[in-house]
Parts: structure tokens; C-alpha cells; sequence
């Protein structure tokens, strides 16, 4: 279990690294989690203010289910509330990425769900926009529960979604891999639609090439 919680830690700071590289979360916050047995390895308060998510593996803290910290440096982030109430509820749910993916934040801002337009992104069908809490508070822990509700099998699948208005994406997965992944299509998915406003002639339209790609998958 040792060498299984140190690897896990270590994985954590590798992908927030990737993850503020990637343009995937920012100094402002975020946070990663993955559940371990019946332990949690969660990424420190301040990962990306103070640290600028340059983490070592023992900055990660490592804390049982109801939040009590067992190891780690630092504080638990006070975004900590939601991780544990994912990871309680969803036991298909193994890992919870939460960033502030650049071009996903304009969808965040504006509180408008995010329509799939690429093939790879068919199988989380539409991000929806949960309702609006305080963040660090349980009314957003339970927003964002409620919002993944009746997604167990595409988290069993790999990964659900859902966008908090205001403030950022919540990915919960059956891994740390999985969960990753989805966030940076997620990511993509909402770069093209914003950016295909730049394309000459009539509007692309997200809701009819998502049309055509179910029927093209059918």
C-alpha cells in the first residue's frame, strides 16, 4: 500500500504540472484527488498560487475518506469538500480532476452547457452547468454530486463532467488517466466551438454537427 500511495502522490504532481502547462487549470486554483483504498491523495491548498503546481510527491496530502489528514505538507484545499464527497458517493469514481481550462471558462462565465462537435467527445454527451453554490462550501459539494447523478456508466466508463458557473470543471473518473483525458477534450471540444466563430460564411451551429455526428455514429 506504501509503494502504491507514493506513486499515486507522485502521479498527482506530474499532472498538474501537465495540467497548468496545458492551459488546463491556473495559478488561481484546481485540484486533483485519487482515492487509494480507503485513503485519498489530494493536491495541497495554494498548488498553483505559491507553487505555480511545481509539486513534489510529499506536498500531496494523503487523508482518510471523511477528510482528516494523515500525511502531507501543507493545508487541505479548502476545494477538498467536493473531492471527498465525490469519492464517497461514486465508487466507480476513482480520481476527481477540477481545473479552470482557459477556453472552458468562457462557457464557465457565461453558465451555457458544452455541446459535443468532435467524434472523441461523443461519449460524455453534453457538459451540462450544475447550479451555482459558494465555492469551498458543502451547497457546492452537493450541487456538483447532483450534477453528476445518472452518469455512473460513462464514469465507468471513463469519465463525467459537469461545469460550476463562475468558476471552473469538476471531471470525476474512474482513474487519474481517464479523468485527465476527459478534461483536455473537454478542453479542445470547447476551443473549437469558440474559435469556429472566426470561420468565414454562415455560423457553425454546435447542436447540428452534433446532430450529424450521432447520425454519422449510428
Amino acid at each position: 500500500m506504501d509503494d502504491l500511495i507514493h506513486a499515486t502522490r507522485a502521479r498527482i504532481a506530474e499532472l498538474g504540472r501537465l495540467m497548468y502547462e496545458r492551459y488546463l487549470t491556473d495559478a488561481s486554483g484546481g485540484n486533483i484527488s485519487a482515492r487509494v483504498g480507503d485513503l485519498v491523495c489530494i493536491t495541497p491548498r495554494y498548488a498553483g498560487s505559491k507553487y505555480q503546481w511545481r509539486l513534489r510527491p510529499e506536498q500531496v496530502i494523503v487523508a482518510d475518506l471523511n477528510g482528516q489528514k494523515l500525511a502531507g505538507e501543507g493545508e487541505i484545499s479548502r476545494e477538498s469538500k467536493v473531492h471527498f464527497r465525490l469519492l464517497r458517493e461514486f465508487p466507480d469514481g476513482q480520481a476527481v480532476v477540477h481545473g479552470h481550462p482557459r477556453h472552458v471558462m468562457v462557457f464557465a462565465m457565461a453558465g451555457r452547457p458544452i455541446t459535443p462537435v468532435l467524434e472523441n467527445m461523443l461519449k460524455f454527451g453534453v457538459i451540462q452547468v450544475c447550479r451555482f453554490a459558494p465555492a469551498h462550501s458543502d451547497a457546492l459539494a452537493e450541487n456538483i454530486a447532483d450534477g453528476l447523478r445518472g452518469q455512473e456508466a460513462v464514469i465507468r466508463k471513463q469519465a463525467a463532467a459537469v461545469i460550476v458557473p463562475w468558476h471552473g470543471l469538476f471531471v470525476l473518473g474512474k482513474d487519474l488517466e481517464a479523468a485527465f483525458d476527459a478534461a483536455e477534450r473537454i478542453e479542445v471540444n470547447a476551443q473549437c466551438i469558440l474559435f469556429s466563430r472566426l470561420l468565414p460564411g454562415e455560423p457553425v451551429d454546435p447542436e447540428a454537427i452534433h446532430a450529424r455526428l450521432r447520425e454519422q455514429k449510428a
